[in-house]
């Protein structure tokens, strides 16, 4: 029994993946960031459309179409952000953006909604 399972430690060459897995974690962050961005620019449109009046239809219905594609994108966001930390890639702090943007768009969508 001693010595015959394998270390269950990864070496040096497993943890540093190189400049190639390096790239291939900058594109990856790269793309979530442009995730997230698309997300954020929903949420702005939702919080930022104004009501003039408190009956005003077109504003409501404008703010609740934002902050459902903000709740898609940010739900497309966390599956991503999910493949590349399941490929070890990224780190986990990286499902909090996702979390953000759609406990902000639900806000939007439920509680705060004009």
């Amino acid at each position: 029994m001693s010595g015959t399972h394998p270390s269950p430690t990864r070496t040096q060459d497993e943890r540093s993946p190189g400049l190639p897995g390096r790239v291939a974690t900058a594109a990856r962050a790269a793309l979530l960031a442009l995730v997230h961005t698309a997300s954020g620019y929903f949420l702005s449109v939702a919080y930022m459309s104004g009501v003039a009046d408190p009956w005003e239809r077109d504003a409501a219905i404008h703010s609740g179409i934002a902050s459902s594609l903000a709740l898609i994108v940010s739900a497309v966001a966390a599956l991503l952000t999910r493949m590349f930390i399941r490929a070890g890639r990224l780190r986990r702090w990286w499902y909090v953006l996702p979390a953000l943007t759609a406990a902000a768009a639900l806000l939007r969508l439920t509680v705060l909604a004009p």
